[in-house]
Order: structure tokens, then sequence, then C-alpha cells
């Protein structure tokens, strides 16, 4: 009979499967799938806990900023598992991520499991065999430093977020929020979207030449390419010499285009002398880059794959988990003695012996914190497996990701590249030129580099991000043979007009590479970051850069105003090295949380700044000027311009003119603000009359996008209405006789709703015709009818797209164009079709084995709000940052995890309320129910003394005496009590943190 097993509990369901291979039968792996339990959500606190020092955050922040931890309903199942699976086990292996996160997992899995068997704290930074072994047999203890760190980390974020956020609410909007590291990303972007609004473009003109050494002036050489550097001594200016004002700010001399053709047309003329003045050599070397660490992986896929941050960290994860590469999540550049050994002799074996230096390239980081501990992010294993090893077992994102990785750490042990630049200056003139007073000497410059010796430039080369006025990395090109003296010839010469541009906007890449550079975040948090302000709406993707909406300016502007020591950049990078710091056991963590809040000699603290904040005028925070009568204001619904009409009162109603939803802030300038504001108003516009019924058919522009209406015609004037009526008849005496009295009206029935249909997005409002709007009208559309059933099978839109509708029985179509032309043939073959399964109505959407978590089959499918990942138990939004493609199977298992972690929405309290009320007077006999019941509430706290735990209680639901007069009622209320007592069910908080015992 076999003896008890050893568990080993990871964080992926992923690793389960090759890290139980790799360490045999006599161990049991299962995953935790994540964190097991968090902070409560303070509105879930037991009532007793609520009023006290715990009740604003979860956190006591009076008494040692102790947190109050609890396993979320999604995760009480899983910890059955792991309870299960741990009572019948001889050792426990902890083996989550080796960084500060996967710490705090595993301890808190020490917590909630509450092991009596010896406990084992394992880590890897590959999943290979010799990893995996070497991890089991030189185990360590759980590091409470570094778990002190992450705890640190989550207890700061929630005392920021929920101190800032609700000033956000009460003075920009609902629904906003502020994070610590969040905030200070945003405003970088903001604060670029500044710089460019205020940029102000500068023209000037250049000159190029191309040059030939052969005079011969039918020769068919296009010569080389030259540009003019001086004239009569004097520096040419360019784009590097011109302010955000478009001012010179140095001494070099500005060509306009009068003088820049002149001196093109002076130049190319005959006769013109042109010489080689000068000609200098130099040797050319260029460095490989180092391997990569998470924030340059992160840089590197936006810039060569247009990967975002997130689809490069759940794809490099995937890789880490099936054991391609290692640990993802690291600071360090610098590789093992393994892996240089593999590095160099596969350079070695695919490029030549000549492509190695004599001794390994060794690489260092500039951080020094917890995680430099991990090696650079690279090929697993002690032989690397070549891409094209991989080619038919690698696909798509995963194999151009693992090849960028391969490339990257190859060339990182290669030999410089090498070559020779060449440079020349060529002088043009002395020559007459119209509009100068004197006779101008122009020289011109040209240079090439060859390269001699490629080195790693064989295996790889490192992308660059854009930079306005920076040199660029010479490219490879060859000038002729040339000598000093020797003459040449005019080709060509041509003038051209330039514009200084304004700083580039940020990208993904771009800006994780000022978040390193500023020491913002930490590699496991890039991809976060970037993800939060995307999905809260603060900043939003236009190809690959990033523009800040109107909202962030509002909140980044009230950060600064009243906030400003906390979106420091300087003060924000000394709270991720003061992390370090406890991480690395030199600093208290309740001492550096004391001081961060209640403030400290060198921070005034948190809850200071809060209690000091006095009036924040929201109007002014809503508001950017424009111009002195155009003022920017950002409103509930969205930013509109407000604009003070010339010669209004004082105290008249400005104008308020909508701004068009895809206008980035930088482009409304005044001239596009007056643009608008002289736009003409768009009116409703009458397209025909519906010779059926005689009505107008209007087109209009609503809430909900463009759409098409029927209207009556206007009625006729009061004048014509008079006329109609009949005259007051004339007695004989004179005297008038009153018509007799008009019997009262009879009270006149509900107009019957005109009818409305949206436009195809294929549609134009302002061209849509008669013919198409009709159409639309009569929608929906009969294709025919079934020849087996005899149903009419129609063709309409609805709020999931357009579909096929027979009885009860649906069918999407691909585009909304088919509602016309799809045909009875076309439409009975669409029936045939199982509703589900092969058929899709999108090529997009995606499926997944099962989920580990319900073990039901995972499905990307289409939604009323986008794209959502479903098991059909749990749905969850695919976020706003995210697209299909990006989603494999670990990102959408983690969303549904998410999803569930969060549980399920609350109830409705007016659900209770509206069920009697549809039958007031039979049921008021019931209405006394409710009290009667009110001692099952008392059940509440029996709920929260079993929610000591960290698995917490449901309560029971109470009984209900059916009556005969409102049995229903009844049960409905006591349904709807029931409902509230189990939403206030808690999860009792693990007892605070001892130190962990391994």
């Amino acid at each position: 009979m076999p003896g008890p097993k050893k568990l080993v509990i990871v964080e992926s369901p992923t690793k389960v499967k090759s890290i139980a291979q790799y360490l045999g039968d006599g161990f049991e792996v299962q995953a935790s799938v994540g964190h097991i339990r968090d902070l409560i959500e303070p509105k879930n606190l037991p009532a007793e806990l609520k009023t006290g020092s715990l009740g604003k955050f979860s956190v006591d922040v009076e008494k040692g900023f102790a947190p109050y931890y609890v396993v979320s309903d999604a995760k009480k199942k899983t910890v059955a598992e792991l309870k299960k699976a741990l009572a019948g086990a001889s050792e426990l292996y902890l083996a989550t991520d080796e960084d500060r996160e996967g710490e705090a997992i595993a301890w808190h899995l020490l917590e909630v499991l509450k092991p009596k068997v010896p406990v084992h704290r394992m880590v890897f930074h590959e999943i290979t065999r010799e990893a995996i072994e070497k991890a089991r047999d030189n185990t360590r203890q759980i590091d409470g430093a570094l778990v002190d760190a992450q705890e640190t980390r989550r207890i700061l974020d929630r005392l920021y977020g929920y101190e800032v956020s609700p000033v956000l609410w009460r003075k920009i909007g609902p629904g906003l929020s502020a994070g610590r590291v969040q905030s200070a990303a945003t405003r970088l972007v903001v604060e670029r979207e500044r710089e460019r609004l205020a940029f102000t473009a500068a023209g000037y003109w250049d000159l190029t030449a191309h040059l030939s050494p052969e005079l011969d002036e039918l020769s068919k050489s296009e010569g080389f390419e030259s540009r003019l550097a001086r004239i009569n001594g004097e520096r040419v200016a360019s784009g590097r010499d011109f302010d955000e004002n478009g001012k010179l700010k140095s001494k070099a001399t500005a060509l306009d285009e009068a003088g820049a053709k002149a001196l093109a047309a002076a130049l190319a003329a005959p006769g013109v002398n042109i010489v080689v003045s000068s000609v200098d050599s130099k040797p050319y070397t260029r460095r490989p880059a180092a391997p990569f660490t998470t924030s340059t992986l992160q840089q590197e896929a936006s810039r060569k794959l247009r990967f975002s941050a997130r689809q490069t960290m759940s794809v490099a994860q995937s890789l880490y988990e099936n054991g391609y590469i290692t640990y993802m999540r690291t600071d360090s550049p610098s590789l093992s003695q393994q892996a240089l050994n593999a590095a160099r002799s596969q350079a070695k074996s695919l490029y030549g012996a000549e492509t190695v230096p004599d001794k390994p390239r060794l690489y260092a980081g500039k951080s020094k914190n917890a995680q430099e501990a991990h090696e650079a992010i690279r090929p697993a294993g002690e032989t690397f497996r070549t891409p094209t090893q991989l080619a038919s077992t690698l696909r798509g994102n995963d194999f151009k990701l693992y090849d960028l990785i391969w490339k990257r750490t190859v060339a990182s042990q290669m030999a410089d590249a090498k070559g020779v630049t060449a440079s020349v200056t060529i002088a043009a003139g002395p020559t007459g030129v119209e509009g100068m007073a004197e006779p101008a000497l122009a020289e011109f410059t040209a240079s090439g580099t060859v390269i001699t010796f490629r080195g790693f430039l064989h295996a790889y080369e490192e992308g660059q991000d854009e930079d306005r006025n920076g040199p660029a990395e010479p490219a490879e090109a060859k000038l002729p043979p040339l000598t000093e003296g020797q003459s040449l010839r005019a080709v060509s010469v041509d003038a051209a007009g330039h514009e200084t541009s304004p700083p580039p906007r940020y990208t993904e890449a771009s800006l994780v590479k000022t978040l390193d550079e500023l020491g913002i975040g930490r590699p496991s948090t890039y991809a976060s970051i970037i993800s939060t302000i995307i999905d809260r709406g603060y900043v939003s993707p236009r190809g690959q850069a990033l523009v800040p909406s109107w909202i962030a300016f509002s909140v980044v502007r009230l950060l600064e105003d009243y906030f400003g020591d906390l979106v420091n950049y300087d003060f924000t990078a000394t709270l991720e090295n003061d992390l370090d710091r406890i991480a690395g056991g030199e600093e208290d963590r309740v001492d550096w949380l004391n001081g961060f809040y209640f403030g400290n000699e060198g921070h005034r603290g948190l809850r200071n700044v809060i209690d000091n904040l006095g009036d924040i005028d929201a109007r002014t925070v809503n508001s950017v000027v424009i111009a002195s009568d155009i003022t920017l204001r950002i409103g509930k619904y969205g930013p509109y311009l407000e604009v003070r009409e010339e010669g209004a009162a004082d105290d008249a109603v400005p104008r308020r003119v909508n701004i068009p939803a895809d206008l980035a802030p930088d482009e409304l300038t005044e001239e596009k603000a007056r643009e608008l504001i002289d736009a003409p108003v768009v009116v409703d516009r009458v397209i025909g009359v519906n010779p059926e019924t005689g009505k107008n058919v209007v087109a209009k522009d609503g809430r909900f996008g463009p759409y098409v209406t029927e209207v009556d015609p206007e009625p006729e004037t009061p004048a014509e209405v008079a006329a109609a009526e009949p005259a007051p008849a004339v007695v004989a005496d004179g005297t008038t006789k009153k018509a007799p009295a008009r019997k009262p009206a009879a009270k006149k029935s509900t107009a019957p709703k005109p009818r409305t249909a949206s436009l195809f997005k294929s549609m134009d409002l302002a061209t849509i015709d008669i013919e198409t709007a009709l159409r639309l009208l009569d929608l929906p559309r009969v294709v025919g009818d079934d020849p087996e059933s005899g149903e009419p099978i129609t063709a309409q839109n609805g709020k999931f797209g357009p579909y096929l509708k027979k009885g009860t029985d649906t069918r999407s179509i691909t585009s909304e164009d088919l509602i016309f032309e799809i045909d009875l043939p076309g439409a009975l073959e669409l029936f045939a079709q199982p509703k589900y399964g092969a058929r899709r109505a999108s090529s997009a959407l995606k499926e997944f084995e099962a989920d580990p978590e319900s073990g039901k089959p995972i499905r990307i499918k289409d939604g009323r709000f986008g794209a959502y990942v479903t098991d059909g138990v749990t749905n969850a939004t695919i976020p706003k940052g995210e697209t299909v493609e990006e989603v494999d199977f670990e990102r959408a298992v983690q969303l549904l995890a998410d999803k569930r972690a969060k549980g399920p929405a609350a109830p409705r309290k007016t659900a209770a309320k509206k069920a009697p009320a549809k039958k007031a007077p039979a049921k008021k006999p019931a209405a006394k129910k409710p009290a009667a019941k009110k001692p099952a509430v008392k059940k509440a706290p029996v709920a929260k003394a079993s929610a000591a735990g960290d698995e917490s209680a449901t309560a029971k639901k109470p009984a209900v005496r059916k009556t005969t007069a409102a049995k229903t009622t009844a049960a409905k209320t006591t349904a709807a009590k029931t409902t509230a007592v189990k939403t206030t069910a808690v999860k009792k908080p693990a007892a605070t943190k001892s130190a962990p015992t391994t």
C-alpha cells in the first residue's frame, strides 16, 4: 500500500502537469489559482467592527495597521480541496512564485491551511527537470521580510485609494478612483499632452544636394545625398535649434522659403565650383543590448511586435509556465553561468567562432531591490531550444515572443559590430544669390557607415523609440571614394520646408521606460499600471500612442493642487525604495506605515492632508481656459465648450458647444474651438414623406446614435382654424345668438409611439434617402416562411447585433446589410446549423479547455457590452485595454477567477417592495408580515460569529408562515429578507500575522 504523498502547491493550474511529471509519484501537485484571500471590503465587515478603527479601510490604523483578510467566496472550493489534500499528506511544499507576491501567497496559504506537517518553501525561476529537482532539494523558510513588503504595498494602496478616491467622486465625477502609482503614470501622460497643447510649431527650410564625382553631365549616376550645414561660416538652423514656443534658441541662421529656393537655384546653376573640402574616417563600434528584464521586454515587444504590456506579460507567463523561458518578473539583466555557456555555445555553432568574444559578457542592473536576485528573462534549460526547433510546437504570439527572447539572449553574448564611418564636407560657391548682399559659400556634409564585421547583428538589432530631435543610429550606407580637393557635380539641389514637431506622445514602451527610469513601480506592476489607467478611461490608445481624456486632466489637476506630495515623482519613487528596504529587512513595516499615514518629520501624512484640504472649487478643477471668451468644462456627461456671447449680460447663460468624442486634447486649439463654435447647428432633417401614412420621415442624431423616425406634419395655423369655425348667428333684435355649447371632448387615448429605427453602421445621417429610411422603419423584414413549420422567418437588428428569428429560435447573422439581403434558402441554411458549437458569427471568438475551477469549457463570446469570457456559470467582461486576440487560456482563467472573487452582485433593494405593489388592495394584510419576520434577521450575528474563521458561513433561510391572504407576498418578502441576511454574512479575518514557521 503506497504511503502518504507530499503536497506541492503552485499558483497556476498550467504548472501542475509539468511540475508533477518532474517530481514523480511521491508528490501531489495542486494549484491555488493565485491569491486565496484578500482584504475584505469595509461594507462586508461585521456590524460591530464597522464603527471602529477597522471600519474605514478593513485595516486597523490604530492597532499596528493590522489587516482584516477573508477567503473569497470563489476560493472556498479551492481552499477546501487543498485542505482535503493536505489531510493525507506527509509534507507541504509551497512552490508559489519567488517574488514578493508569490511569497505573500505562500504565507496566506500557511495561515489558512494551518498544516500540522513539515512545511518547506520551494522556489525556482524556470520549469525544467533540473530546476525543479534542485528546488525540491534546496528548500527554505518563508521570507517574512518579503511578506511584510507585499503586505505593506497592499495596505498602502488601500489607504491611498480609500482616502483620495472619495474626493474625486465629490469634485469631478462618480466612479473615479486614485491609485498611488497609477496617478503618477496618468500625470506623466497628461503632462506630455499639456506640452503638446502649449507647443508652437516653427517653420524652417533646408537644402539637400545630390552630388556625383562623375563630372560628365551625361552620366546617369544619381550621386550621394548631402545636406546644407553652413552658409558663409554660419550654421543653418534645424529643428533642434527651436524651443517649444517656436523661437530660435541658438545663433544658427534660419532659412525662409524665398531664401532657400533662391540659394538652391544659384547652387544648381552651371559653373558653380563644388569641391570636397575635408574627408574624415572614424572606426564604428556598436555593442549588443543586455538580456531582457521585465521592463525592457515590455518595451521591445511593444516596438517590434506591437504587444501591449499586459499582452506581453500574459504570453511570457504562458511560456514560463510551460517551461520555455525563465521567470518573467525580474529587474536583473544578469545570466547564470549555465545560461552564459548555453548562449555562447549556440552563437558559436550558428554564427561562427569569430562572433563570440574571448570572455563572457556580464551585465549589471541599476536596481538594488529584492528582485535583483532573479536572473534575466532567457530561454529555459542548459541548452537553448532554437526558434526553428520550436516552430512546430509554439504558435502565434507564443512563438513571436520566444523568438524575440532567444535572439536577445544569444546576441547579448556575441561580439561587437564593427565598421567605419566616413564623413565629408563639401564647399559650393561662392556664388551670387538673389536677395543676398554678398556671394554665398555653402557647406554641405555627408556621412556613410560601412559595417565590416557584423558580430551580434547576425542575431539581433534593438528597436528604438521616437526621438524628434535626437541623432539617429547610423544606417549602413556607403559613400563613393572621395579625396580632399576633388571636384563634384551637382545632380540636383532641392529646397524643402519643415515644421518643428511637438514632443511625441507616450507609447506603452516609452511609458514603461520612463516609469522604470523614474523608479515608479516595479516589474510586476508595469502592465497593471497601464491596463488600469486605460480601463478607468483616463487614457486611451490611438494606434501606439496613449492619449489622455479630459477627465484625466481634471483628476491630475486636483491631485497636483491638493495632493502634490502624493503625485510627486520623486516621492512615489521613494515609496518604492522604502518598500525595497522593508523587503530587505532594513525597515519596520508598522513604523513606516505610521509615518506615511499619520506623518513624520519628512512627510505631512496622508491623514493630515485629507483633514486639511480646505474648500475645493469643483468648477475651477473641471475647467480649462481656451481663450478669453471660451472655456472648456468637463461635465458629468463629458467635455463641452462654454462660450460667452459678445455683448451678453453678465448673468446671461453661456452657450454650450459639444466636442467631438474623437478629438484629442492637444487638437483643441483656439482655432479649432472657434471652428466648432461657428459650425452650423445640426438640426433634424426631413428626408421625405411616407406615402402610406402621410407622415414626415425625419433623420435625427440622438443619445444612442443616428436614427430615423416618423412625425406628423405641421398642424394648421390658428388663423386657419379660426376661419374654418362657423360665425355666431345674429337674430332680429340685433343681439348675437350664442352658438350652442360644445360637449366636452372625450378623453384622448394615448398617442401611438412613433416608429423609429437606428441607422446601420455603414449609413450616414447626412446622406440617407427616403427609400432606405422606409426600409429601416419597416423592420423586421419577413424573409419567408419555414416550409416545414410554416413559421415566418424575420430579419432584424437587436441590441446584440443583427439576427434571424423563427418563433423562439434565433440565429446571428454576420452583418447588418444581410438584414435586407439574405433570402429564404440562406436563412434555412443558418437554422439548419447548430446554434452554438462549430458555427461562429465572428472569427475572432475563441474556445478553450475546461476551467480548472468549474470544470466547464471556457468560451469568449460577443455581448451587449463587448466581448466577455464565460464558462457557462460565470461571465467576465474583457477589459477595455485588451482585445480578443490577446486573451489566452491563462488570462481567461484569471478573468473568471477575479470575477468569482468579487462575488455575486448585491440584490436590488426595491425588489421586495415592488412585488406586493401590483395588487395593493388584496395585499394589505401582508404588509405586516415583514415586521413579523424581523426576529429572523437576528440570525445575522450567528453568521458573523461563524465568520470568525477564514471561511464565511451563510445565514439559513428563515421559515415562512403561509397565509391564504398573502402567501405569495409573504414568501417574496421573506426571501428578500433572507437575501439581505446572506449579503451581510461575512468571512472572518485571519489572525494577525505571526512569524511564519516552516
